[in-house]
Order: structure tokens, then sequence, then C-alpha cells
């Protein structure tokens, strides 16, 4: 019998890597376990969780060794929530002992890794969802649809924005945040790559070219205002063959956080789409505003559904193909430069300790979504040296 063949509920899951982002996955866990869905057989940690951190669960077995874990457990699901530069290969264990997957995003930090990745659990035949939970949203085919039907005429470009506020703190959370490379391998933790990531994936999913490859060319401007390796404020222009430009503009040194969204450009409207809170608003020519907020399949919930009724797969590997070949081009980038000193501002974050702001980045990045523009092009002075072009 396939892997794929349908598997009866409550399925057996193993958490690997439960704190940090991964107390989401709890809570998730905890939601899906009370519906009857799932049961969190285990949870893989360098430091076991104490019984706050599990409450809730029962039975849940711990341990370090995420291999010996699913054999103990039956686990017939992991998720994989572990630094960046360990996704594809705990992706792979889990793979080889005919484990499904939900893969945190980045799927991988570089190109090569994720094709490992992708062949491997190919090969292996087991389900793999990349955690690009935006693109669970009901509004991605929504606009989709309004776009085919064409309610904002003939599909000009998309163009993404990211302000986000982060303070140093942040930066030091973790051994591997804010880096390109760690202990010789790569890491790639910059804005448009982790945090501000999904800015990308939905764009690039938007603009019809989700898939490796759509991509044709990349142009990136990195830099970082915080003392840190990686880029935290950063653009990117990706030509899709025989599409639309994608621009994503991201910063986590904004002077006021805001909330993400995607901008896609028609020659009589446009749609913004505020994917965290999975609000579309449709502005076309002889029309009043509309707006409007979706519904959302949960990725693991969708993985689930898949296993046991055979529902489509929302977010396969080869659905994130695009966005890996722009976290190459980032890993490829030269390492990015730093703001100038008399460009940035350092001032109190909202734990009490330092972090810096680039003034006037916010309008910047939300003229780049409006232009398609990058940095440089917009006249911000401390982008002019930054730019690269990837083929």
């Amino acid at each position: 019998m396939s892997r794929l063949d349908a598997l009866r509920v409550p399925l057996p899951v193993v958490l690997a890597g439960a704190r940090g982002h991964g107390r989401w996955h709890l809570a998730n866990l905890r939601r899906l376990e009370a519906a009857g869905r799932v049961r969190l057989a285990g949870v893989c940690e360098l430091a076991p969780l104490d019984a706050g951190e599990l409450e809730g669960f029962a039975g849940v077995v711990q341990g370090a060794d995420l291999d010996g874990l699913l054999a103990a457990t039956g686990a017939r699901i992991a998720i994989v929530c572990t630094p960046i530069a360990s996704h594809a290969e705990l992706a792979l264990v889990a793979a080889r002992r005919g484990v499904h997957l939900l893969l945190e995003k980045p799927p991988a930090p570089s190109y090569a890794e994720f094709r490992r990745l992708a062949d491997g659990v190919a090969a292996a035949g087991v389900a793999c969802q990349i955690g690009f939970q935006s693109l669970g949203s009901h509004a991605v085919p929504a606009i989709r649809e309004l776009v085919a039907d064409g309610a904002i005429g003939e599909l000009l470009g998309v163009g993404g924005a990211g302000a986000w506020v982060r303070d140093e703190a942040y930066f030091r959370r973790v051994p591997w945040a804010g880096r390109r490379r760690l202990d010789g391998r790569d890491v790639v933790d910059g804005a448009l790559t982790n945090p501000l990531a999904h800015a990308v994936a939905t764009a690039l999913a938007l603009a019809g070219a989700p898939r490796a490859e759509d991509v044709e060319r990349i142009e990136t401007e990195l830099l970082h205002a915080h003392a840190i390796e990686a880029d935290d404020t950063s653009a990117v222009r990706i030509r899709t063959a025989g599409g639309p430009r994608v621009t994503v503009a991201a910063t986590l040194c904004a002077e006021r956080p805001a909330e993400p969204y995607v901008m896609v450009h028609g020659s009589r409207g446009r749609v913004t789409f505020w994917y965290k809170q999975d609000r579309v608003l449709l502005q076309r020519a002889g029309h009043g505003p509309e707006e409007r907020v979706h519904g959302r399949t949960d990725l693991l919930e969708n993985l689930v559904a898949h296993l046991t009724e055979g529902a489509p797969l929302l977010v396969p590997p080869a659905e994130t193909g695009a966005f890996m070949r722009v976290v190459e081009a980032v890993r490829c980038a030269p390492d990015p430069a730093e703001v100038p000193e008399e460009f940035r501002r350092s001032v109190r974050g909202e734990g009490g300790g330092p972090r810096w702001t680039v003034p006037g980045i916010d309008a910047l990045v939300d003229r780049s979504a409006e232009t398609l523009s990058l940095y440089g092009e917009l006249g911000a002075p401390w982008a002019a040296r930054a730019r690269a072009v990837v083929r």
C-alpha cells in the first residue's frame, strides 16, 4: 500500500523544536487534539519541556534524538520547527522513516539543500507541507479568481511590503539569529528569507509564479542597521517567466510596526492583501472600494485532511521553489552593506532595550509596493551600493 493511503485520526505527531516559534505549534496541537484530529506523541528538544509547557497533553515522550523518537512513538507526522540550518536534515530523517512532514519556512538555507530535501521526500513517498501559513488563506484563491476574471484589468505586477520592529535582543535570542553562516553552514536569516518570508512567498503565489522555473532574474538590495551579519532592511525584485514583476521591500528597522501586505497591480485597479489578517481590499475604476475578510485553512489541519481524506496539499515543496530561488539569490549576493550612521538612529525598543531604526523607511517600504521599485530607485542614498543581480 502507498504511504499516502488514507490514515485514521487522531494521527500521532512529534514536534521537533517546541520553544520559540514552536510554542505556536504547541497551541495549535492542543486545538487539533481537542478536535480529535491529532495526538501529540512526542517532543524533540535538547532540554525537556516541563509540566507547565505540556499542560493539556498526556503521555508525551521526550528526547533529543528525532529518529529514535519517531520510532518509539510510531508518529505519522513530524513538525520540524528547528534552526534553519537543520531543516533539511531533520526532514529527511523523518522521510526515511515514512513520516509525513510539516516543515517550517524557510525549508532550507540554500537551493541545493532544498533540492536534496524535495528529492528525498519524493523518493520516500511522504507528504511534505511547507509552513507558509499565509498560503492557507482563502484570500489567495479569491484574489487569483479576481485577477483571472479581469476585475483589475491586465496584471502588471505584484508588490510586497513588510515594516516590522525588532530590537537588538531579537538578534541575540539564539546563536543563528541574524547570521548568514554559522560554523561553516549556511543560515541566511535575513528579513526577506525568514521573518518576512511570507511577503515574498505570497507575492510570488499571487503573481502566478510559485515554482523555481517561474523565475528568470532576481535583483537584491541587502543592508543592515543592527550589528548583524545578515540583512534587516532589504528589497528584492523578481522577473518572472512571461509574467509580471514581483517586488518585495522588507525592514526590521521600521519607525512604527505595520501589518505586512501584498499589492496586486492591474491596468484598471489593484488588490491589497494584508496576509496576517486575511483582509482584502479591491479598488478598481468605476467602483467604490470593496473590503472583505476571508477564512483560513490551517496547514497542519490540511496535512491531516490530505492523509486521511485525500484533500489537496496546499503548500508542497514545488510550490515554494521560486521562494527558494530568492533565498539562493540572497545567499549568493555580496554580504549586506551597513546603513551609514547618518541614516540610522538608535531608539529604545518596546522591551526597554536598544534598537535601530532607519528614518523614512516606513514610507519607502510602502512606495516600493506601490511602484514596484527598489530602495535605490526611490532615492534612498544608503542603498546606492547595495544592489546585486542574479540571473
